[in-house]
């Protein structure tokens, strides 16, 4: 048989010499890999005598992942009938996107028919996904959905997240509309495999997609690609991706395959992990956790044998108050009349809070309530750290007694702070320190979250230990003295085995 996916690949190559990184960049658009492809349409369960199937193929670019599809179909089944949807705006590659499908059509040796939609995939479904009057009262079903999304941020108030306004959040992303809107097109049963950013996984701006998305789908194989530049490597993407395979079911099966490559070129050495479903999807907030070996799924369990979150005892962690570019008329470089630090991350030095230390704009002097907090006991931790840190959780101390000549203090944009209902004692934030500066909790975050960023709302979600717990840990640790990380773990692990 002629190889579709190889003749379909060189003719997108040429297409990309042709058009700019940049331009394609600004569109979202980004080309899957011949290998990729191929290992994407593997995941479907094809059944081996079904005679006609249908395939919707959305953001179908110059057609790689359709083609795919039918190259795997026709090798696996018997089946006589293939029938296509693509969805596809873009005038540049619309018209190889048509050669390419007819080039199929006429060289394959099943009966194709095919499609080319050249409409806004999720306006122009936007009746009959809300069922708005008007709606087609019954919307053409797929069996199968396969597609590598525009990964574009759109504003609150465009058309798509107008269409979608049960799962859109502030300015979101279209790929996980595309998600959302391939589950509506999908028939009762059918499956869906999507290659998207690993971002929806976790977070509270992807919370609705999350929970409709899940309720109408179950996970049944997550693919993880280690390096994050060689997913799609002729486009320089440095994105933390995923590859997920969804089915329309109610039921959730028992567990879910994981499984991970480094890069897009490396399938045939692939690591395999079976994790229990309701380890992977988790919580009132459907985080997904990336499991992909036994330690892992140790880490998971012995951080939710805790009951609590920060919340539910009254505490709470915060994002930092001040951006500072954007109030520059009220910082200061010395500590003149007045004025009161500006804590930044800068000034976490081996657990504690080391200040000043001559950085610019250590200081501000302002009346504004909303750029002041109370000089009272902290926990500060870092917002950003590099991929290539250790730890993504970076702690310090900050006692307020260390500093009992201001009133107030700040703290920068790029600086969380944990703080209390009531004011937090010195042994309670160093208990917390404990707790987060421990290796578990820095893996669980790591396992929750893949970005650098470390997020309020989802340390407050996290299991952590009783308030009481967390005294007696910080109590122990300031006998000891010893901000270390080994410190922290032996703490923490003794109270996990009580």
């Amino acid at each position: 048989m002629i190889n579709l996916v190889d003749y379909i690949i060189d003719l997108t190559n040429k297409y990309m010499n042709q058009m700019s990184k940049d331009i394609r960049k600004k569109k979202g658009q980004f080309f899957t890999g011949k290998e990729t492809a191929l290992f994407m349409a593997s995941l479907f369960d094809f059944h081996p005598t079904k005679e006609e199937v249908s395939i919707l193929d959305p953001g179908a670019g110059s057609g790689i992942l359709t083609a795919a599809f039918i190259q795997t179909l026709i090798s696996k089944t018997n089946v006589q009938r293939i029938n296509i949807t693509c969805y596809e705006t873009d005038q540049d590659v619309i018209g190889l996107l048509h050669n390419n499908l007819k080039w199929m059509k006429d060289n394959s040796k099943v009966k194709i028919s095919y499609k080319v939609i050249e409409d806004n995939y999720i306006v122009s479904q936007s009746f009959e996904y809300n069922g708005l009057i008007g709606a087609n009262l019954d919307p053409i079903k797929y069996d199968y959905v396969i597609s590598n999304p525009p990964y574009k941020k759109i504003g609150k108030s465009s058309g798509e997240a107008s269409s979608m306004p049960d799962i859109c959040y502030g300015s979101p992303n279209l790929y996980f509309l595309f998600m959302q809107m391939g589950v509506f097109n999908l028939k009762a049963e059918g499956e869906l495999v999507f290659i998207v950013p690993r971002s929806w996984t976790s977070g509270a701006y992807f919370k609705r997609f999350r929970e409709k998305f899940l309720s109408e789908v179950v996970l049944e194989h997550i693919h993880l690609f280690v390096s994050r530049d060689k997913v799609f490597e002729q486009e320089t993407v440095l994105q933390e991706t995923i590859i997920i395979k969804a089915r329309k079911v109610s039921n959730e099966p028992e567990s879910v395959k994981i499984t991970t490559t480094n890069g897009n070129s490396d399938f045939s050495d692939i690591t395999i992990f079976e994790a229990s479903y309701n380890m992977v999807v988790s919580g009132d907030h459907k985080y997904v956790f990336l499991l992909t070996c036994q330690d892992e799924v140790n880490i998971i369990k012995k951080v939710s044998m805790w009951k609590n979150t920060l919340p539910e005892m009254g505490l709470k962690m915060r994002t930092g108050l001040t951006v500072d570019f954007r109030n520059k008329e009220v910082l200061r470089n010395s500590d003149e009349k007045d004025a009161v630090p500006l804590f930044y991350s800068q000034h976490i030095q081996d657990g504690k809070v080391v200040f000043p230390v001559g950085k610019e704009n250590e200081y501000i002097m302002t009346n504004q309530k909303g750029l002041l907090q109370n000089n009272e006991n902290y926990l500060f931790v870092k917002r950003f750290t590099s991929k290539e840190e250790k730890r993504r959780l970076q702690c310090g101390v900050y006692l307020a007694n260390k500093f009992p000549e201001y009133p107030a203090i700040s703290t920068q944009n790029k600086l969380n702070f944990i703080t209390g209902i009531k004011e937090l004692s010195d042994c309670i934030v160093c208990g917390l320190y404990v707790v987060f500066n421990s290796t578990i909790y820095d893996n669980y975050y790591r396992l929750l979250n893949g970005s650098t960023q470390v997020n309020s709302t989802e340390i407050n979600s996290m299991p952590v230990p009783p308030l009481d717990y967390i005294e007696r840990m910080g109590r122990q640790l300031i006998s000891i003295n010893d901000m270390s990380v080994e410190t922290s773990d032996n703490i923490l692990g003794r109270f996990m085995n009580e």
